[in-house]
């Protein structure tokens, strides 16, 4: 239970016992939490409903025991305030003289590391009722080894989907389903290394598990530039591959632009080469118009790679690629018959997406993630006016740049303070053709929206 209590960014234990015990353990915890300083005065508790479904309890648990805290002065209730902790003294955890010592955490309690949604907000019932839908009309013969490529249900499904949604051209024939992107980047760098491909090009910032997979592969990496106005595709050469997140760079959150965008079709057209087109965020748009897939660009030098891990969760592992028709023999033979993506994991995102379900929670979740964007925005401009906040017009984290030569403290702090975060040289490939820039990258999907302004006030906390 000690990873429900994370919430509140403190060290909490529940006694296992039955419920009186769970409704001690908590009271006993938050009360020690407020004594000992980690809970501040005035901090602002999650409603009762918000942090029973974070912890997984009953929800009157909760209650009693902020209603227990409160009758003991510990904590206030008011009306449109909600609960919040005490204006009251503080008592050394070493008695009255002892000095108040801080100690790094050894796991950070909230994770602002980029990657992963809110999994509080996965659809449960929809998917439940999608899943029975799914299995209930399933024909018999779907529960057997089936097609290497996916069932036909998801391939049809995906293919429209984004046709009508990203300006992918697709037909269910180009589609093959697979357990996530690295599964995909995996195949294909099967597929590469087999054609005689050895180099592959990859963005100046980006992540090392791609670079590691392609490595595996038998394949070397050699980066992009990358200037004010982004990825440069224009030196593009003798590569027979590239590796590209042209909507929403991954992780400076620039798009790529139009004459770039030219430029690495015309490349492909010329050289023969591949353009791999990791749209690994595409849903998620706030202040522009989406910008479509490079895909629609030439279909026939471009596959597409896409996945529900932002969308929906990462632990579902289904992706899919978009692949040209003459390569997709070489990829389907790659994966292989006993490589296989759950059949009714497919059937049910097949009945997701087809009822409707999908877009109703993208544009839910889209409008949630926005707001924590806001957030995120105006607390640093108000609190670090020093930092500026870029890469926001889509997906779901930020860069904040920081003064010179302070990332390192300011990642060192941030630990301190209980968060899990990145800077910027995390994500820089060791050739990479970049001005070094010092800045953290802020994934904002992960925590739940109860525990979003706990969370932004820390990392506020760590700022210059």
């Amino acid at each position: 239970m000690a990873d429900s209590w994370a919430s509140l960014g403190i060290d909490l234990h529940l006694e296992p016992a039955g419920g009186s015990g769970l409704r001690r353990g908590l009271t006993d915890a938050l009360r020690d939490a407020v004594r000992t300083g980690r809970l501040a005065p005035g901090t602002r508790l999650p409603s009762s409903r918000a942090l029973a479904g974070d912890l997984g309890i009953a929800r009157n648990t909760v209650a009693e025991a902020y209603a227990d805290l409160v009758a003991e002065g510990w904590l206030t209730a008011r009306q449109g305030s909600g609960t919040r902790v005490a204006d009251r003294a503080v008592a050394p955890a070493g008695g009255a003289g002892a000095p108040v010592r801080r100690r790094p955490p050894g796991r950070p309690a909230h994770s602002l590391v980029p990657g992963t949604p809110d999994l509080a907000a996965f659809p449960r019932a929809e998917w439940l009722k999608a899943a029975r839908r799914a299995l209930t009309r399933a024909p018999n013969e779907a529960l057997g080894y089936g097609d290497p490529r996916g069932r036909p249900e998801l391939r049809t499904a995906v293919a429209e989907y984004l046709a009508r949604v990203r300006g992918v051209r697709a037909d269910p024939g180009s589609v093959l389903i697979t357990a996530g992107f690295s599964h995909a980047l995996r195949l294909l760098g099967s597929v590469l290394h087999g054609r005689g491909a050895r180099t592959v090009a990859v963005e100046s910032y980006g992540l090392d598990v791609h670079l590691g997979l392609l490595a595996g592969a038998g394949l070397t990496t050699t980066a992009l530039p990358y200037d004010e106005l982004g990825t440069d595709t224009r030196g593009l050469g003798g590569e027979s591959a590239v590796l590209l997140t042209p909507a929403h760079q991954f992780p400076m959150g620039t798009t790529l632009r139009p004459d770039r965008r030219a430029a690495v079709a015309d490349w492909a057209r010329r050289t023969g080469g591949l353009v791999l087109e990791d749209d690994y965020d595409g849903e998620f748009r706030y202040d522009r118009q989406p910008v479509g897939a490079l895909q629609g660009l030439d279909p026939g030098h471009v596959v597409y790679l896409g996945t529900a891990s932002k969308s929906l969760a990462p632990g579902l592992r289904l992706g899919w690629m978009v692949v040209p028709h003459a390569l997709m023999a070489e990829t389907v033979a790659a994966k292989g018959h006993m490589d296989t993506v759950g059949v009714l994991d497919q059937l049910t995102l097949a009945e997701f997406i087809a009822s409707g379900a999908y877009d109703r929670h993208v544009r839910a979740a889209r409008q949630r993630y926005r707001r924590r964007r806001d957030a995120l925005a105006a607390a640093v401009a108000d609190r670090a006016p020093e930092v500026t906040v870029t890469g926001i017009a889509a997906g779901l984290h930020a860069v904040l740049r920081l003064p010179p030569g302070t990332e390192q403290g300011v990642v060192r702090a941030a630990h301190w303070q209980g968060l899990a975060l990145h800077g910027l040289a995390f994500y820089r490939h060791r050739l990479a053709v970049a001005e070094p820039l010092d800045a953290l990258v802020v994934g904002y999907g992960t925590p739940p929206d109860s525990t979003w302004p706990t969370v932004l006030e820390a990392l506020c906390r760590a700022l210059p």
